[in-house]
């Protein structure tokens, strides 16, 4: 009896002994566990934190090209804003250009009055002169004088816009004339190089393009910085391409576009070689 107490006694201490051990494997179990989900978590923050750095940069990204794309579009509209303010000033500067053109012709006008009112002065000189010197003189010689004295020529505006006329009416024969007498009256007018251009235009509108060639050879040659010369250049180029001398013609519009480069006459040659092969 005494025996089987101390088995009891014995099996309860053993077991008083193995509970903290299976609880302390356990707790240890649950501590290994818990590291295993600690380490876990942190290479999750880890990947999480290198997510984030790479949605930072992406952010950064995205923000710069909102920015440039910003700044694009700021540089359009000032683009857009120069492009109209260039056209503005075109503008007014073919405006300007032709109110030069207009006030340079009322000045030859008023240049042929001076000279016709001091021819008139000079004549009355003289014919006061003749009266002192003869009261006897002939009345109708005196009148007849008088009367061409009255006889007055057209002012060089007058006569530049009516050849102008006859050419714009295709009437090419009389404004070569008329053009030639207007660079015979007022050969330092305004509008002399314009003049010369004109009558090589109506020597080609006649399709006489040697005649035509001469004429714009001798605007070139007297008038180098007309803004005619462009056109007359052309136009010599262009001559030759009619005459089917392509190799001419390619000289003449290649030295278009070297001498008269950002002109209309250079696109224009532009366009011609295209055609015809440079």
């Amino acid at each position: 009896m005494k025996n089987k107490k101390l088995f009891i006694i014995s099996a309860f201490a053993l077991l008083a002994a193995c509970a903290p051990q299976a609880e302390l494997v356990k707790t240890r179990s649950e501590m290994s566990d818990l590291r295993g989900d600690i380490k876990t978590i942190r290479g999750q923050i880890q990947e999480l934190q290198g997510l984030q750095k790479r949605l930072d940069m992406i952010d950064a990204h995205v923000t710069g090209l909102v920015d440039v794309q910003k700044v694009v579009a700021d540089h359009g509209a000032k683009f857009d804003q120069v492009a109209t303010d260039i056209q503005i000033l075109q503008g007014k500067l073919e405006e300007n250009n032709f109110r030069l053109s207009e006030l340079a012709q009322k000045l030859d006008d008023k240049t042929h009055k001076i000279s016709e009112l001091a021819a008139r002065v000079d004549e009355l000189e003289k014919k006061f002169k003749a009266v002192s010197a003869s009261v006897l003189s002939a009345p109708t010689v005196t009148a007849e004088k008088e009367k061409a004295a009255e006889i007055k020529a057209p002012e060089p505006s007058e006569a530049y816009r009516q050849a102008k006329t006859d050419f714009d009416k295709g009437n090419f024969d009389l404004a070569i004339d008329g053009f030639r007498n207007y660079l015979k009256q007022f050969p330092d007018a305004s509008q002399a190089d314009s003049a010369q251009y004109w009558i090589g235009e109506c020597y080609y509108s006649k399709k006489e393009y040697d005649k035509a060639r001469e004429e714009f050879l001798k605007l070139l040659k007297i008038h180098p910085k007309s803004d005619k010369a462009a056109g007359a250049r052309l136009k010599i180029g262009f001559s030759y391409l009619n005459e089917k001398n392509n190799a001419k013609a390619k000289e003449h519009l290649n030295k278009v576009i070297k001498d008269y480069p950002h002109t209309k006459e250079a696109e224009l040659a532009k366009e011609k070689l295209k055609k015809i092969g440079k």
